[in-house]
Order: structure tokens, then C-alpha cells, then sequence
């Protein structure tokens, strides 16, 4: 038995438990050294889980800043180019206006060699853009008359451009002769002075207005050359851009990039995106367009782009294209950042994700874990705790609460389990023993019978006499051997449950009588004392007269049996049987059997009322018998509404038997004529 507050379970069921846990997923799971525990495998699992949706948020965080950045610098140099390509446009109204308001000035058209220079430098002064070159020359000579740039003409003028006699009194935008400034070897038309005054980044126009003199004759011609644009480095991070002027037949007027100048866009490896981005700014577009191969590197840039009016044709339909062209480093300027503060994120939350994954796998596995251990602890038969009730998920509590409760339903199985296998194994021990003692049982008369009628029939006897003695002892043994059948036979009926009493009223003094009667003999032969008294009064009873006797055989005949010397003393008395409430019920006759035999120890009494059971063999088998009589005569008395007890102070100390049965109404005895009687099946009261 396991001590008070400890855990024990029976070695019988404990082995199935442990096979049926070995079995189960969980103890498979943490038996396996392959296998990893399920905290590791939860964590390997939300990190799995978490860590790569964390990245692509933060991926898409980063595209997500990235489209807004172009976006934003899509607007930026749309708006940059539209405000560039008015700035061009009013710097170019701007020099005409003043040409043509200097065309009309009398020093101009007087020719003065003397004051025109003076003129010249005023009118620098007062031009809003960056004059390079103003020249006054004769139209018919093509000579230089004057010039704030040399002696070299700055431009040359095809012949008949304009009347030779002024038609209109105030001349028009119409009449000034516009040409752009190109690197030489790109444009045959550019003087050498051109190609002193040229550089790069700068847009660069020659403005030329007629001279007539003041009878309305031409003379001479006055020509500007100004710097329309100049190009300024882009700081980091701005998004006006660099200005690209291009024809709407294609030719590059204006770019950073020197030699691109004065090529046509169809040698270029951009061809196609530049042909669509021309397209567009005609059409009236004002948009933006990514160029991959724009740039003197190869680099991707971004360009807003715009179109206005050429100045350099009469047409009004001609227009130049104004690009606002940024590098895609620039226009994604601050991306870096962006980008360094989201990887700085990321790494902050995957920390910050790894601590809470951590902190959950532990509160999600623990108790796992806790259980774990507990069925480990069951397995290898210790004495665990009682599983924690305290877990903060309800599921795991009404799990511990379920393995509480199968643990002790398995315990309480296993000791019923372990009692019934003991009891199996004292059964098929005592069924052993019972087949040995009755196949002993059974031989020694039948030998007797054998032996004795043999004798007889071989006429060994040597007279009358010895041979009736040995008929008698083969009767005798006739009977042993009768009895011992009916024993088992009557033990079958008990276990089929179809043995049966007839009752009837009877007097108990008779069947007592009757029993000491039989039995004298063997007292006699064993020199024992009996003590009897006869009960003066008739003692009624209601039962079956026969098994009654059975039953006072069966067991006097075990007092006289187990009675080596001494007495058997046989007594009556009568009690009240009582309820439960305290009332009287009725009256009960007990009938003792007592002998001073060998007695019986005290903790094998309870099992002498079983089939095939006896006391201590050693000191019993010489007895003889098949150990059936007590069981047979208890279920006996209970069909007859009696009982039958058995008690003994030990070894060597005599046994004492005692049998109960109600009694009835004198009265109800009866008559020599009465035949009446009832049979009582077993199950019937």
C-alpha cells in the first residue's frame, strides 16, 4: 500500500499505461532525439511566419516611398520644364522687343561710328539676358561697321531676307531674323568668332533686326548675340533639373552635354523613348518620361517635358521641346535614408519580434512542457505532483484537470486490475489444488471399492464373515465416493446458478438428532467428547430438511475431521433479530459447532467459504477433502434465508461455527398427515 500523499500504481497496469504513453504523440515527440521540442518548433514556426511578412511590409514600405518619390518628382520637373520653357520664351520676346525698339533708335540708324559704341553699352545694360555680341553690319558689303565682340561678323545673312525698301513705318517680331548658335562642327553657318564665344550649357541666339536708314532704304543690320539659358549645377536632392532643348525635327539645341548637341535624337540609343517623349510635347502634353541612355554614363534619369513656340522659324505650328531632365539618383534623392531608417526598423522589430516570440513559445510551451514531465514522471513510476491547475490558457487547465482524472481512473483500474489478476492466480492456484486433492479424493474409495470386491470375488476370504466386512468397507467407500460427487455436482449447480431448496416447516431437534446420530461413529473412533443437549422445546423452522442436514453434516463432520483429541460441542440458543430503526423483528435460532481442533489463522478464515479453498495445505492435506462443503453449505443457508460463520483465535486455538435461521410459529410444525411444502430456486426470497 502507498504511503498517505503519495502516488502509487499497480505494477500490473502500470505497464500497459507506460506502453500506451510511449505510443501517444507526446511521449513519441519527446522520446525521439531527432525530434525537436515543441517550444523550438513553435518558435521556428512563428519566426517563419512572421519574419517574412515583416520583410515584405518593409519591402513594401520601401516601394511604397519609392513610387512616392517619383511621383513627386514627376510633378516637380513637369513644372520644372513648363516654367523653363516660359522663362525661354520670355527671354526671347524680351531681346526682340528691345532689338526692335534699338533697330529704331537715330543713333542706330544714322551709323555713327562714334556714338553707336556708346549705345551698344547701354543697351547691354538695359537687355534682360547676357549679351556676348552686338554687331552693327552692312548689309550690302557684309562688312562689320561696328562691334562690342571684334571684327569677325558674328552671324552671316542670306540675301534678300528682307525689302530693300521698309514697307511699314513701325517694324514687327516679323521682320528679326533668329538663328541658333551650334558648335562649329555641327553647323557650317558658325563664324570662328562663334566658336571663341560658344560653351557649353548655354542656349545661345543670334538676333538679327534690319537697319533702314531715314529715307527707308536698308543699310545695315543689327544682331544680338545673347546666352538665353545658362545651365546651373543641380544641388543634391533638387528636382528642377537641367534644361535639354530640342527641335521638333529632332536636333538636340541645348544639353549639358556638348557633344550631344546639334545631333538628332535618332542617333541616339534612347531613338525611340525621345521620338514618343517629341510626340507628346506637340501634341500639348505636359507629362514625364523615364530615358535610360540620355546622359554621358549611360545612368537612368527621369524628364518632365514641355513645348513652346521655335523662335527660329516664322511658323507658328514649329515649336521647341523643353525638357527638364534629372538623374533617377536625384529624383530618388533621401531614398537612401529612407531606406537606412527601414533597415534600421527591421532590425529593430525583428529583435523586438524575437523577444515576443520567445516570450510566447515560452507561455505557450510551458505547459506542454509541465504535462510532459508529469506524464515522464508516471511513466517511470515516481511520485509526481498533482499537474498545476494554475496555467493561464483554460484549455491546458481542463486538460490537467482530464489527466488528473484519468490518472486516478487508470489507478483505481490498476489496483482492481492487480486484486482480480491475484485473485485469478489463487484461483488457478486453489483449482490446481482442488484437482490434485479430489483426483486423491476419488482414488482412495474407488481403490477401497476395487480392492475389497476383488477380494471377495477371488474368494480370498476365509469365511462368511470377513467377507460381508469387506462388502461393508466397499460400501462405505460406495458412499465417501457418492458424497464426494454430490459435493461437486452441488457446487455446479451453485455456479450455474439452478440449485434449489424445498421448504417446508420442520423441527429442528430432529435434523440435529438425526446428524449426532450419523456422526457417533467417528467420535467414537477418535476417542473424542461430544457435548449435546437436547433442547426440551421443538425449535420450528422453515426450510429444506434435506439440505439442512447436508449443511450439519458438512459441518460437524469437519469439527470430528480437524479434531485430533478434545470435544465437539454442539449447542442451541436463541436471539431477536432486530431492524435497522431499533424494532424487533423476529426471532433466530443459532446452532454452534465448536471443536478444539486445529483452528484456523485469523487473515485465511474470510476465504474458507470459497470453491475450492482450504486452509494451510501443509498442515490440512492430511485431512483429506475438496475443500466444497463451506461454499456449497453458505449458499445452502442463503437459499434457505439462513447463515453461516466461521471464527477461530488462531492455529492450535479450536474453530467455532455458527448457523442462523429465523424461526417460525410452533404452531406451523406438522402433522403426520401434512405433505405441504414450497420449492425455493436461487434469486427467489
Amino acid at each position: 500500500m502507498a504511503k498517505p500523499g503519495q502516488f502509487s500504481v499497480p505494477s500490473v497496469l502500470l505497464e500497459h499505461y507506460a506502453q500506451a504513453m510511449m505510443r501517444s504523440p507526446l511521449m513519441q515527440f519527446m522520446a525521439k532525439p531527432r525530434q525537436s521540442s515543441f517550444r523550438r518548433i513553435l518558435l521556428s514556426r512563428i519566426l517563419l511566419l512572421s519574419v517574412p511578412v515583416l520583410l515584405l511590409g518593409q519591402y513594401v514600405m520601401y516601394k511604397k516611398a519609392r513610387s512616392t518619390l517619383l511621383e513627386t518628382a514627376r510633378q516637380n520637373l513637369t513644372e520644372s520644364a513648363v516654367t523653363k520653357g516660359e522663362r525661354i520664351d520670355e527671354s526671347i520676346q524680351a531681346v526682340q522687343a528691345n532689338l526692335l525698339t534699338a533697330s529704331e533708335t537715330a543713333v542706330v540708324k544714322s551709323g555713327s561710328i562714334s556714338q553707336v559704341p556708346e549705345f551698344f553699352a547701354q543697351l547691354t545694360k538695359q537687355l534682360p539676358t547676357k549679351i556676348q555680341c552686338i554687331q552693327l553690319t552692312n548689309v550690302q558689303t557684309g562688312k562689320v561697321v561696328t562691334s562690342t565682340c571684334g571684327s569677325g561678323a558674328i552671324s552671316s545673312l542670306p540675301a534678300n531676307l528682307w525689302p530693300q525698301q521698309q514697307r511699314q513705318l513701325l517694324p514687327d517680331r516679323s521682320s528679326i531674323h533668329v538663328t541658333t548658335l551650334l558648335p562649329p562642327a555641327k553647323s557650317p553657318t558658325v563664324a570662328s568668332l562663334a566658336e571663341q564665344t560658344s560653351s557649353e550649357g548655354k542656349l545661345q541666339l543670334i538676333f538679327t533686326a534690319p537697319i533702314y536708314d531715314s529715307s527707308g532704304l536698308l543699310r545695315n543690320a543689327l544682331s544680338i548675340q545673347s546666352t538665353l539659358y545658362r545651365q546651373q549645377a543641380a544641388k543634391p536632392g533638387s528636382l528642377s533639373g537641367y534644361t535639354v532643348v530640342i527641335d521638333q525635327d529632332g536636333m538636340i539645341l541645348e544639353h549639358p552635354v556638348a557633344d550631344l548637341v546639334g545631333r538628332n535624337v535618332e542617333q541616339l540609343e534612347d531613338a525611340k523613348r525621345l521620338k514618343i517623349l517629341i510626340k507628346n510635347a506637340l501634341a500639348g502634353e505636359q507629362n514625364f518620361l523615364h530615358l535610360f541612355a540620355f546622359e554621358k554614363n549611360g545612368t537612368e534619369s527621369v524628364a518632365g517635358y514641355t513645348a513652346i513656340p521655335s523662335p527660329v522659324s516664322n511658323d507658328p505650328n514649329h515649336k521647341w521641346v523643353i525638357v527638364a531632365v534629372a538623374s533617377l539618383d536625384n529624383a530618388l534623392f533621401g531614398l537612401k535614408e529612407i531606406n537606412q531608417v527601414l533597415i534600421n526598423l527591421s532590425l529593430w522589430l525583428l529583435a523586438a519580434n524575437l523577444l515576443a516570440t520567445l516570450y510566447v513559445s515560452r507561455d505557450l510551451a510551458r505547459p506542454l512542457e509541465q504535462l510532459g514531465d508529469y506524464a515522464l514522471n508516471v511513466r517511470g513510476r515516481r511520485s509526481p505532483s498533482k499537474v498545476p491547475h494554475n496555467f493561464k490558457i483554460q484549455e491546458f487547465n481542463h486538460l490537467a484537470e482530464s489527466l488528473d482524472s484519468m490518472v486516478e481512473r487508470l489507478t483505481a483500474w490498476a489496483e482492481e486490475v492487480e486484486t482480480a489478476w491475484k485473485e485469478a492466480q489463487a484461483a488457478n492456484q486453489l483449482k490446481s489444488e482442488f484437482l490434485a486433492n479430489t483426483s486423491h479424493e476419488l482414488r482412495t474409495p474407488l481403490n477401497a471399492i476395487i480392492g475389497c470386491i476383488r477380494l471377495v470375488k477371488d474368494d480370498c476370504c476365509d469365511d462368511r464373515e470377513e467377507e460381508m466386512e469387506f462388502l461393508q468397507r466397499a460400501d462405505d467407500a460406495a458412499i465417501h465416493l457418492l458424497n464426494i460427487i454430490n459435493d461437486i455436482l452441488d457446487l455446479s449447480k451453485v455456479e450455474s446458478g439452478t440449485l434449489s431448496v424445498v421448504m417446508q416447516p420442520m423441527d429442528l431437534r430432529s435434523v440435529l438428532q438425526e446428524v449426532i446420530d450419523l456422526q457417533n461413529v467417528h467420535i467414537n473412533q477418535k476417542n473424542l467428547q461430544l457435548l449435546w443437549t437436547d433442547p426440551p422445546e421443538a425449535i420450528a423452522l422453515q426450510a429444506d430438511p434435506a439440505k439442512l442436514k447436508q449443511v450439519f453434516l458438512n459441518v460437524i463432520g469437519n469439527a470430528i475431521k480437524f479434531t485430533d483429541k478434545g470435544s465437539i460441542t454442539i449447542s442451541t440458543r436463541q436471539e431477536i433479530a432486530l431492524d435497522k430503526d431499533g424494532s424487533t423483528n423476529s426471532s433466530l435460532v443459532v446452532v454452534s459447532v465448536k471443536d478444539t481442533g486445529i483452528g484456523i489463522a485469523i487473515d485465511e478464515q474470510k476465504k474458507l467459504f470459497r470453491p475450492f479453498v482450504m486452509a494451510d495445505g501443509t498442515r490440512t492435506r492430511k485431512y483429506g477433502g475438496t475443500g466444497l462443503g463451506l461454499a456449497i453449505s453458505r449458499k445452502l443457508m442463503e437459499l434457505m434465508g439462513g447463515s453461516i460463520s466461521l471464527h477461530s483465535a488462531g492455529i492450535g486455538l479450536g474453530t467455532t461455527v455458527e448457523i442462523e435461521m429465523p424461526m417460525i410459529n410452533s404452531s406451523g410444525l406438522p402433522t403426520e398427515t401434512d405433505a405441504g411444502s414450497i420449492e425455493i430456486l436461487p434469486g427467489q426470497t
